[in-house]
């Protein structure tokens, strides 16, 4: 993609955030759809999301603690595999599996609608295409990727006591107290906010390519490629934002 295609398709995702916007506000939201959308995003990534949260935890902390062991420093093993899961690991787990099933899925759902002409049969008959299949979408997506965030860490952080456990006999309790006694409140509603716009951005980018597929059902086919792409890759590019913004404003 060169230079010109990138700011031309920044100019129109931002025109199509704006457009969201505007929609959002007006009266007669899709509540039902809505609900529906959000039972679909959260039942298609929990087992997802969870699986791999537990291996990650897990995998990281037995990877940690030789090198922990070798300085004499084990018990500081939850404090900083609790915080790296809740504050980064956690978060962005999440939002790349969600990007990846959830956006691909967007994608090919509007792609095909759009190609077969089911969006502009619904303008023909006076319902509001971009409100009933875009605004709710985008609003699920925002919603359920912090509850599956929550989730993922809760699974996450049992994996890493799974794998303390094994060479250890410390009690749960500690485990938490540890991670707990260095964990913020600033800290936790960074991840939260975080994953707000990890989840805003998901659905936006999957709405958009498959809002705008053309060309038949490779068209579709590319509209659902694309969308895993770009929305990964604005989840890294927001991880790195928010990183900042927090060195900024000093949150520890």
């Amino acid at each position: 993609m060169n230079e010109n295609s990138l700011l031309n398709q920044t100019g129109l995702l931002t025109r199509f955030a704006g457009r969201f916007f505007r929609e959002l506000f007006r009266p007669h939201f899709e509540w039902a759809e809505m609900v529906r959308q959000c039972f679909a995003v959260g039942y298609q990534s929990l087992l997802l999301v969870g699986v791999t949260g537990f291996i990650m935890g897990l995998v990281i902390t037995m990877r940690l603690r030789p090198t922990m062991v070798q300085f004499g420093a084990e018990s500081w093993i939850p404090t900083m595999v609790g915080v790296t899961i809740i504050r980064e690991m956690g978060p962005i787990i999440t939002g790349l599996m969600v990007a990846g099933k959830v956006s691909s899925n967007i994608g090919a759902e509007l792609g095909s609608m759009r190609v077969t002409e089911q969006i502009d049969a619904m303008e023909v008959s006076g319902t509001n295409p971009f409100k009933y299949l875009v605004v709710t979408r985008v609003v699920a997506t925002t919603l359920m990727v912090p509850v599956l965030s929550i989730l993922a860490d809760a699974i996450s952080l049992s994996g890493a006591y799974l794998g303390v456990r094994l060479h250890g006999d410390t009690s749960l309790s500690l485990f938490i107290n540890d991670i707990l006694n260095k964990l913020t409140l600033a800290a936790v509603a960074e991840a939260l906010v975080k994953c707000v716009c990890f989840g805003f951005a998901i659905g936006l980018v999957g709405c958009y390519k498959g809002y705008h597929a053309t060309e038949g059902t490779e068209g579709v086919g590319r509209a659902a490629n694309s969308a895993v792409v770009v929305a990964s890759l604005v989840v890294f590019v927001l991880d790195l934002l928010t990183v900042q913004m927090s060195t900024i404003l000093g949150i520890d």
